[in-house]
C-alpha cells in the first residue's frame, strides 16, 4: 500500500560537487529523501544503513568507481532490488552495454537536465521489480542491436 507520507530514499553518488548539489536540491524539492556520496567507497559504506530505494551513480570516481559499486551491489545481492540509474559522461556503447550487464537499469549521459533525471527516477520507482528487469533487458537488446548495426558493413560501403 502506498503511504503518501513515506519519502522514497535516493542515494546520489557523484564526485563533481556542483552536479551532486544540483541533483540533491532537485530531488529534495520533489519530496525525496536524499543522501549523497562523493565516491564509490563512501557509497558502499552508506548503502547498508540508508537503504536507498534507488541509486543515481556516476562511473568515473576515486576511490571506488561506479563500476566497483555495481560489482559490490551484485555481490551482496542488492540488485535488482535497488534500481541503479547511471548518469555518466562515458558515451561509448560498449561501456553502456557493460553497465546494463552489471545490473544497472537505466543509463543517461552527462550533461542531462536535472528535471529529466527526476522524471526518470519517478518512472523507475513506479515500476515493479519484474518491470525493471524487463526494462533492463530491453536496454541491453537495444545496445546490442546498435553495436551490431554499427559494426556490420553497410550496403553502400566497400569491404576490403
Amino acid at each position: 500500500m502506498y503511504d503518501a507520507n513515506y519519502k522514497r530514499r535516493i542515494l546520489v553518488v557523484e564526485d563533481e560537487m556542483a552536479i551532486q548539489q544540483v541533483l540533491c536540491f532537485f530531488l529534495k524539492h520533489h519530496n525525496f529523501e536524499v543522501m549523497a556520496a562523493s565516491n564509490g567507497q563512501e557509497a558502499m559504506q552508506i548503502i547498508p544503513d540508508f537503504q536507498p530505494n534507488l541509486i543515481i551513480l556516476d562511473l568515473v570516481m576515486q576511490p571506488g568507481s561506479g563500476w566497483d559499486v555495481l560489482h559490490w551491489l551484485r555481490a551482496n545481492r542488492l540488485l535488482p532490488h535497488i534500481p541503479v540509474l547511471v548518469v555518466s559522461a562515458l558515451v561509448q556503447l560498449r561501456e553502456q552495454m557493460q553497465v546494463f550487464e552489471e545490473g544497472a537499469i537505466e543509463y543517461l549521459t552527462k550533461p542531462t537536465q536535472p528535471s529529466v533525471i527526476v522524471e526518470r527516477v519517478r518512472t523507475l520507482l513506479a515500476l515493479s521489480t519484474e518491470q525493471r528487469a524487463m526494462l533492463q533487458h530491453k536496454r541491453m537488446d537495444e545496445q546490442r542491436k546498435t553495436l551490431k548495426r554499427l559494426h556490420s558493413p553497410q550496403p553502400d560501403e566497400f569491404v576490403y
